[in-house]
């Protein structure tokens, strides 16, 4: 137990939600509880993680997630550990939620990209097909994360689009969707930001600057491709070359990366898999799967084209997010802090003490 790492997750706590500020103390290492002297209070170390209020082992509940992160089928989980189906939905959703909370505090920091590929692909759901849409950083492999839609529409592209935007600095950048003519058009009112004009009112939002668009356009029949058009959409070709060459060496534009990674999702999520009989009932049983594999292919598998003289190295250590491979318990035990504390508005005119309180706590966030 490091009590630097902890935080306090008390609503009341001025202090809620921070970490190394010195104010976290061990109260008691056989019950595994924290001390926060700015709230006075003591707290388990288990808020924040998969494991908050659960009575089963620990041991158990990272046993049946590794196994559904790797594409085990529920049924299977059951018939082996003897546990209830809901309890195993239950914990995937857990998962899920952790996971996709890990991918927000963790991998949607403002990054040098490179080049970006989106894919779409059919989910089935029981009574109907879903979408769900993905994309990807080339050059690390790393999961900027996904959406899901009952269209395949521009509502699809923007939510897309708003997870790129999160995870990409300002930099050049090459995104190179497949032929959905909405990705396009909702990268381009995406990427933006208002411009300063030293005029009064509000500044219009211009694009981004150094931000190239490519398309690779796919023609089937008979569900096979017969044809492949690329063509570069904004920018100069060269440059777009350029960017190319620096993520993925030598080739052409293609969406390999992420249809790669599509597979990826196929092999391990049973409602993704073609010509099968597992079909999610619900959506959120998909968008958390998709959430806990994404995270476990980001953070816990090593990539063998990311190799380097020390060994494999994972998409999110290729990326510089984390400097060592997570494991499955580490990436359910990680903290996810709750949102800061807000000061409360009294009436009249604030007591010094709050006065002191906001200086020491709120201070440095604005």
């Amino acid at each position: 137990m490091d009590p630097t790492t902890g935080f306090c997750p008390k609503k009341n706590c001025p202090a809620r939600g921070q970490s190394g500020q010195g104010h976290i103390g061990l109260h008691s290492q056989q019950e595994q509880r924290f001390l926060c002297h700015a709230g006075h209070t003591t707290f388990s170390a288990r808020p924040g993680t998969v494991f908050s209020r659960l009575r089963p082992s620990a041991e158990t509940v990272v046993l049946v997630v590794t196994w559904l992160a790797h594409g085990c089928p529920v049924p299977a989980l059951v018939a082996a550990l003897g546990v209830d189906e809901r309890t195993v939905a239950a914990w995937w959703a857990r998962s899920g939620r952790q996971g996709q909370a890990g991918q927000e505090a963790l991998g949607e920091r403002p990054r040098a990209l490179g080049q970006g590929q989106a894919d779409e692909s059919r989910v089935k759901k029981q009574g109907s097909l879903v979408w769900m849409a993905l994309a990807l950083m080339v050059q690390t492999r790393v999961w900027l994360g996904g959406e899901g839609s009952e269209q395949r529409d521009m509502t699809l592209s923007r939510r897309l689009s708003e997870r790129v935007r999160r995870g990409a600095a300002h930099r050049p950048l090459l995104c190179c969707p497949d032929g959905l003519v909405s990705s396009i058009r909702a990268l381009r009112e995406t990427l933006r930001a208002p411009g300063q004009t030293g005029q009064g009112g509000r500044p219009r939002r211009r694009p981004w600057r150094h931000v190239l668009m490519a398309q690779v356009v796919k023609r089937s029949e008979r569900r096979r491709v017969v044809e492949t058009a690329r063509r570069m959409v904004d920018g100069p070709p060269a440059r777009g070359e350029t960017l190319r060459r620096r993520s993925q060496g030598d080739g052409v534009l293609n969406t390999a990366y992420s249809e790669r990674l599509t597979a990826t999702f196929r092999a391990r999520l049973a409602p993704l898999a073609r010509r099968c009989r597992a079909l999610a009932r619900q959506t959120l049983t998909r968008r958390h799967g998709m959430s806990l594999i994404g995270t476990v292919s980001n953070f816990g598998t090593p990539h063998e084209r990311l190799g380097v003289a020390g060994g494999q190295q994972t998409p999110a250590m290729a990326a510089g997010i984390t400097d060592h491979c997570w494991s499955v318990r580490a990436l359910l035990s990680f903290h996810v802090p709750p949102p800061r504390w807000t000061p409360p508005t009294p009436r009249g005119r604030p007591a010094q003490a709050l006065k002191r309180l906001i200086a020491r706590w709120c201070g440095n966030h604005g």
